[in-house]
């Protein structure tokens, strides 16, 4: 019997102990606010739906309910406030170890026509109400249950129409194929760094997340045509929204398993005060996975990290918030010191790599009046990398061979205002001011010269700068329309962005809705870009200092159909015109910023680039219903770019096609077990690359890419299924979970690409990821 099957066998056993004899019960609580101005709503009826007898109750003056004594299980809330609409929140899985504490936003209701109501659940709509088009929720328990998202936002989006992977070993994600740089990160209402850990420069993702879904709450995902309070971004927005910790009890969850250890703490900042406190730690290291036999290279792995949210009311109007997170990760590999060992050049190199992350920010929010909120705030964050490589030649002796060091920190100012002026219109208006400060340093080895020549090295601030102001107004019931404009400025060499945004949505009846979405969007360069080192007569100049920003405009038009209340259907077209791109002048150049996923382009660049990506997606998606949800993703596009050769090209990420498969069920195999099975199955087209002149490689000892075959050829089309078994056991005071996470359950191997290998002097396969499986136990309590 393998590890595998006896790993099973211990799972389905767990599942039949002897019944407890009492009955499990938990509490639902939470408060309900205006969604527009933040305001508690006293009075709101919060009823469990399908109850009989009927059970629920109604807010108190602070807009607080609870219902204590529920049996535990999944119940559906149905929430009602005179003059606003009805919402309906599904779904609320009610486990021993953890109180389920909700905050429910209500949307003024602008007609009483009794002929034509809308009633919307947590599911159909964003969190930010602003959001028209190209937007969905996910939730914690998604990061939790999806094959293979191993409690990450990155890899959870995986599952969702327009998003593709460019690498196994990464949460980077290619969105409408764009580059995976083109994402944009928000907590809070505010941009943050980079939050992941073993990060490269100038990239937007990285191997493991640093953020626990122990901090996340529910939280937005954008796919194109942003609302005009979003900017600095090209493709997608991951905008997150932090969790409070339970302010009445103190609470604790242990999780265990091969990826290392998950601590979390949260509870009442003191006695009669609703102040709270939600703390999470974990320490990790990769290393232990390959201990055990799994083939995840020669490095040895490790990263830690804390987050954390401190919840402040200061009183009945205005609150405080502490949060912030902060992750280090490391990798460290040596070169084989016996000749007779070498297999391949890679074996001659050793390396160490660092990647450190940190944000930390303090949000005022205060309620001025019935109509106006406020929301100010300040964060501190910064980001510092660096590699050092080195290769041993044929004497045995070390050449150093590569060298960065990276650091950025920013201080950031932010000041939102929510308006509204009726029932129709709201307008939310607001700045961020960005001090940056940079130290950037960058050696690479030139065959020429036989040593390490400088191609960055500065160091210095700068101060970007952006503004916006949004309508959000609801023509009538059926018509919402949203128009906005958005600023960016980097005052490095002032270059800048005037940014019009236009969204709406026409319910054409209760079940079907019309959208259509443009905007204007654009992006600063990675900063080490703009630092590049050129050298004239003698002199050092940065050909790059003046470089424009990217800028891309953005059409969606969508189509929402509600098959059943839990059942929806949804497709969106879209056309992304990309232009002012940084590229290669001339006419014989291939190279543009838009394929360019790790390190810093260090060449001469100029603004006179283009590309486009269009396509259509097609989404189905059951919401949980009798314990079961699906959700099926496919799309068709094409992502091509140009440069001054004047030939439309396809980009890296031009797959063509994804097809994504999303499920779970679970079974309740007596009354406090319930065994839950998760999958997740991707084909998709294979990204592109760029062929090796093997003639060329031999000749130089190095690969040689034939730049006039550009992107020309195609990986083999990829295929991975992912599963997750797990097994929740409720106890009077804690639930404990066993899961499973099996990645790549066929062990398909996924070619990444091919490389030049000197010393066979041919041109070899790489692959992805192999079948990795994850075991993990966790407590809460």
């Amino acid at each position: 019997m393998n590890s595998f099957t006896k790993i099973l066998w211990v799972l389905f056993f767990m599942g039949i102990n002897p019944l407890q004899a009492q009955q499990l019960t938990q509490t639902i609580r939470g408060t309900v606010i205006d969604q527009i101005t933040k305001a508690p709503m006293p009075g709101a009826t919060v009823m469990i739906m399908g109850s009989d007898p009927v059970i629920g109750t109604t807010t108190d003056v602070a807009g607080e309910f609870k219902i204590t004594a529920l049996p535990l299980g999944s119940y559906s809330l149905k929430v009602s406030f005179m003059g606003f609409k009805e919402i309906i929140f599904p779904n609320v899985q009610l486990n021993s170890g953890k109180e389920v504490v909700l905050t429910i936003p209500l949307e003024e209701d602008i007609t009483q026509i009794d002929e034509f109501v809308i009633t919307a659940t947590d599911k159909d709509r964003t969190i930010n109400d602003m959001i028209q088009v190209s937007g969905r929720t996910f939730s914690v328990e998604e990061a939790r249950k999806f094959a293979a998202a191993v409690n990450d936002p990155g890899r959870m989006a995986l599952s969702f129409s327009g998003v593709t992977s460019t690498d196994d070993g990464n949460n980077n994600i290619s969105i409408r194929g764009n580059s995976p740089n083109g994402l944009l990160w928000r907590m809070e209402g505010i941009e943050i760094p980079n939050p992941n850990h073993f990060v490269n420069p100038g990239t937007s993702g990285g191997g493991v997340s640093i953020l626990s879904s122990q901090l996340l709450a529910n939280s937005d995902f954008l796919t194109g045509a942003f609302p005009a309070e979003y900017g600095n971004a090209l493709s997608g927005v991951f905008d997150l929204s932090l969790r409070k910790g339970n302010n009445e009890n103190q609470e604790f969850t242990l999780q265990a398993g091969f990826l290392g250890l998950d601590v979390a703490a949260e509870g009442p900042i003191a006695k009669n005060y609703k102040g709270s406190y939600l703390i999470n730690y974990r320490y990790s290291t990769l290393s232990l996975l390959s201990k055990i036999g799994l083939p995840l290279g020669d490095f040895v792995t490790n990263f830690q990290d804390l987050s954390f949210n401190v919840y402040l009311p200061t009183g009945p109007k205005s609150t405080i918030t502490l949060f912030g997170f902060g992750g280090l990760s490391d990798q460290d590999g040596d070169a084989l010191t016996d000749s007779l060992e070498w297999q391949s050049e890679g074996d001659r190199y050793g390396s160490t790599f660092f990647s450190n992350t940190g944000a930390i920010g303090i949000k005022h929010s205060f309620i001025l009046n019935e109509a106006n909120f406020l929301q100010t705030t300040v964060l501190a964050s910064g980001n510092a990398l660096g590699t050092t490589e080195h290769r041993l030649d044929d004497n045995l002796q070390f050449q150093d061979r590569f060298y960065e060091n990276y650091s950025n920190s920013k201080i950031t100012l932010s000041s939102v205002l929510n308006t509204k002026f009726s029932a129709k219109a709201n307008l939310r208006s607001g700045f961020y001011v960005n001090q940056l400060y940079y130290n950037l340093r960058e050696d690479n080895y030139e065959e020429e010269t036989q040593s390490l020549e400088t191609n960055i090295n500065s160091k210095g601030n700068t101060q970007s700068v952006q503004a916006f102001s949004q309508l959000n107004y609801r023509a009538n019931e059926r018509l919402t329309i949203n128009l906005g404009l958005h600023y960016l400025q980097l005052l490095l060499n002032n270059s800048n962005s005037i940014e019009p945004r236009l969204s709406a949505s026409y319910a054409l009846d209760e079940k079907q809705r019309l959208s259509f979405g443009y905007g204007l969007h654009s992006q600063v360069q990675p900063l080490g870009t703009y630092f590049a080192e050129q050298e004239v007569n003698g002199q050092i100049n940065l050909p790059n200092k003046d470089l424009g920003l990217s800028k891309s405009h953005h059409f969606v038009l969508g189509y929402d159909r509600s098959l059943t209340p839990y059942l929806r259907m949804k497709v969106e077209t879209y056309y992304q015109h990309l232009f002012n791109i940084p590229i290669k002048s001339g006419a014989d150049e291939t190279y543009s910023i838009i394929n360019q996923q790790w390190t810093f382009a260090t060449d001469p660049l100029v603004n006179e680039g283009f590309g486009r990506n269009y396509g259509l997606e097609l989404t189905l998606e059951q919401f949980t219903h009798k314990d079961l949800y699906f959700l099926l993703s496919t799309s068709v596009y094409s992502s091509k770019y140009k440069t001054n050769e004047d030939v439309w090209r396809n980009t890296a990420y031009n797959g063509n096609f994804n097809v994504t498969f999303t499920a779970g069920k679970e079974f309740k195999l007596k009354k406090e077990r319930v065994l839950g099975l998760n999958v997740r199955a991707i084909y998709s087209g294979g990204l592109r690359t760029t062929p090796l002149n093997l003639e060329e490689s031999i000749e130089k000892g190095e690969g040689v890419y034939d730049d006039n075959l550009a992107y020309s050829s195609q990986n083999p089309s990829y295929f991975r299924t992912d599963l997750r078994l797990s097994l929740k056991k409720n106890k009077a005071k804690s639930t404990r979970t066993w899961a499973l996470d099996i990645q790549n359950a066929t062990n398909r191997q996924n070619v990444y690409g091919s490389y030049f290998e000197p010393m066979s002097n041919e041109i070899e396969i790489s692959y992805q990821a192999p079948l990795i499986p994850i075991l993990s136990y966790r407590v809460e309590f």
